[in-house]
């Protein structure tokens, strides 16, 4: 299967060059199964063999990815807070997610939005997850712009000018990137670990050890 979407993404790439770059990064800002360690190194060798320019294909996947944050910044603000609000309402127990926790988690992200976007845009599996958030704070549309195209520039600029410098083995690119998707991973599992002993476990330990203690 990823041989065939490599194929696809490289007929792509050949057929419309700058123009399917930046398609290609914005649909895999949407649609993660298009992975960007295989269009952004991919372009990087079509680049390095003469067929375009290194800079043309980080602009044009930097263009595609502005474009694709804004779509998923406009689902999300489109969907908007209060209605967030009412999902969590209904269904937040079952995750053990309150009102009061979107509340704090909402203005944690107000104080530190420039650089959580900013940041959030060079780290895999955060990179296009991060527009949603800004969408359902409605983060203000210009700082948005700016710190998704650095961002994304800052990654685009390393996956299509490792692409460049490794020509045939630009394959490698992705072990390294998925080096950093399982590290991504592992700290993902480890905060979900701790919220679920700080909102469920820690107290009912403590509760039991503090009855068996009396007795």
């Amino acid at each position: 299967m990823l041989d065939d979407l490599t194929g696809w993404i490289t007929d792509v790439i050949d057929a419309l060059g700058y123009v399917g770059v930046a398609f290609l990064v914005a649909l895999e800002n949407v649609f993660p199964p298009i992975p960007s360690e295989v269009v952004l190194p991919l372009s990087g060798f079509v680049a390095g063999r003469g067929d375009a320019s290194v800079v043309g294909m980080v602009l044009a996947a930097t263009t595609g990815s502005v474009v694709g944050a804004w779509i998923l910044y406009g689902i999300a603000a489109a969907v908007g807070p209060i209605r967030l609000h009412r999902f969590v309402g209904r269904f937040g127990r079952w995750f053990g997610v309150s009102g009061e926790d979107m509340t704090r988690a909402e203005l944690w992200f107000d104080r530190r939005a420039t650089a959580a976007v900013l940041i959030g845009r060079c780290v895999p599996l955060i990179r296009s997850v991060v527009s949603v958030p800004a969408g359902f704070r409605r983060m203000a549309p210009l700082p948005f712009t700016i710190c998704t195209a650095i961002g994304s520039l800052v990654w685009n600029t390393a996956l299509v000018g490792a692409g460049a410098l490794l020509g045939d083995r630009w394959e490698q690119v992705g072990d390294v990137v998925g080096l950093l998707q399982t590290a991504v991973v592992v700290v993902i599992v480890a905060l979900v670990a701790l919220f679920v002993w700080r909102r469920f476990l820690r107290d009912r330990i403590g509760f039991r050890g503090g009855r068996s203690d009396d007795r």
